[in-house]
Formats: C-alpha cells, sequence, structure tokens
C-alpha cells in the first residue's frame, strides 16, 4: 500500500488510524487524512509536522461541488501511483433516538454525511484509484492494488436490529451498505475491492465513555484486516475483528 486517504481525521478513529500508520513497520508512501478546519486539527498538525508523508488537507463530505478539486489535490501528492486506498471514514450520528423526536432535517443531514458523501467521494476520486489499480494489475484485489473502505456499523444490519430507534444513523448506514454491495460489483472490472467495516463500539465523542473498546485497539485491528483484504471480502460486511456480519 503506497498510498491511503482517511477522511475525518481530527479525532477519534480517524485519528487512532493515523497515529497506527505512522508507527507502522511499512509506512505508506502517501498518507493522505482530511478534516473539516485545519485551524481545529492541532494533534493532526503535529504528526504531519513529524512525518513527512502525512498530507493534512481540508475536506467536508457534505459538500460534494468541493471534491472535483479534493482530488486535483490528491493527484498532484500520488501523481502517476495513482491510490490504493480510499478509506470513507467521517460519519456524523444525531442526538435523536425514537419516532417522537425525530426531525427530517437530521435524516437529511445524516443521509447526507453518511452516505452520499462517501458515494460522490468515491466518484471523484474513481480515476486515480483506477490508475493504481492498473498500474498494479498484476497483483490480487487488495491494498497493494485498489480498495474502497467504507466505515459502516452494526447498527446499519437490518437482520441485527431488534432496539428500533436511532432513525437517522441506521438509515444512512444501512444505505452506505448498499453503495458498498453497488460500487463492489461495478468496480470489480477495474480491479478496485469495495467492503463495509464495522469499527466496534469505541469510545469515541460518537461512541461515548461507556464503550467498551478503545481508540487504539480498534485502530489496529482495522489496519490489520485491511491487510487481508482479498476477493473473498469484496462486496462484504465485516466487523474489526474480521468477522463477516449480515446485512
Amino acid at each position: 500500500m503506497k498510498s491511503i486517504v482517511i477522511t475525518g481525521c481530527n479525532r477519534g478513529i480517524g485519528l487512532g488510524l493515523v497515529k497506527y500508520l505512522v508507527k507502522d513497520k511499512i509506512s505508506p508512501k502517501y498518507v493522505m487524512v482530511t478534516c473539516r478546519n485545519l485551524q481545529n486539527a492541532k494533534e493532526l498538525q503535529e504528526i504531519a509536522d513529524a512525518n513527512k508523508n502525512v498530507h493534512v488537507l481540508q475536506l467536508e463530505v457534505d459538500k460534494p461541488e468541493t471534491f472535483d478539486n479534493f482530488a486535483k489535490d490528491i493527484e498532484a501528492i500520488v501523481k502517476e501511483d495513482g491510490l490504493n486506498v480510499l478509506f470513507n471514514n467521517a460519519g456524523y450520528s444525531p442526538k435523536s433516538t425514537r419516532i417522537n423526536f425525530v426531525k427530517a432535517e437530521q435524516m437529511m443531514e445524516t443521509f447526507s454525511i453518511n452516505a452520499v458523501g462517501p458515494l460522490m467521494l468515491t466518484k471523484a476520486l474513481l480515476p486515480i484509484l483506477k490508475r493504481a489499480a492498473t498500474i498494479n494489475k498484476d497483483k490480487p484485489l487488495g491494498i497493494e492494488r485498489s480498495v474502497v473502505i467504507n466505515m459502516s456499523s452494526y447498527l446499519g444490519s437490518i437482520s441485527m436490529n431488534n432496539q428500533g430507534g436511532l432513525y437517522p444513523y441506521r438509515c444512512s448506514k444501512a444505505a452506505l451498505n448498499m453503495i458498498t454491495t453497488s460500487l463492489s460489483i461495478d468496480l470489480k472490472p477495474d480491479g478496485i475491492l469495495v467492503t463495509s467495516v464495522h469499527p466496534g463500539w469505541v469510545k469515541t465523542t460518537m461512541g461515548g465513555p461507556n464503550a467498551p473498546l478503545d481508540v487504539d485497539i480498534c485502530s489496529k485491528r482495522i489496519i490489520q484486516l485491511l491487510k487481508t483484504l482479498n476477493e473473498d471480502h469484496n462486496g462484504q460486511f465485516y466487523s474489526y475483528e474480521g468477522h463477516k456480519i449480515d446485512w
């Protein structure tokens, strides 16, 4: 894996993934990470200052009109190598849980960030992903070739929903899983693997302090999972531990 783009890296799992990658024995040549506000990303900027392979870029995943320019910025960094991995990590969950409190605006905003954004960003970066897949066509499907990872959640699993509620988040992640399935079919001829990953219940701003899983452990296992991805993972839904999850 020469190059990776990870969205939503100012805090939480995104930041954890960056910290793990720069410590990895074989750190990617280009680690391109995004945040909504560069001025608020102090820790991320410090990592970039200490690691020349880390590039911090501004991106708001609910503003697809900016994606073409973002793609040009990525292309200027990776050049002829193309992009090996796009990790659509940025996500959002509003506070509302039950039917009596859900609002249409919350549904639309959450869909925009959790489903529409990853799809349109993948579309914008597709030529660069295809370039890496073509250059490395002698390699099997996986991170040495070209991969799109969509950070989903078991809360988006229809078959596992036995508690209801959480309408914006559940529905947006279910939509993201469908996007994963369609992309996996459409992009397989180009040598691009697409899969959804559930990160576990993690101690983050979104997960809350009662979550049982630390960011460091979650990040380590997700990167380990990335390294094992092969054709069997294409169009599937996996936990951070590598277990297949039902749709």
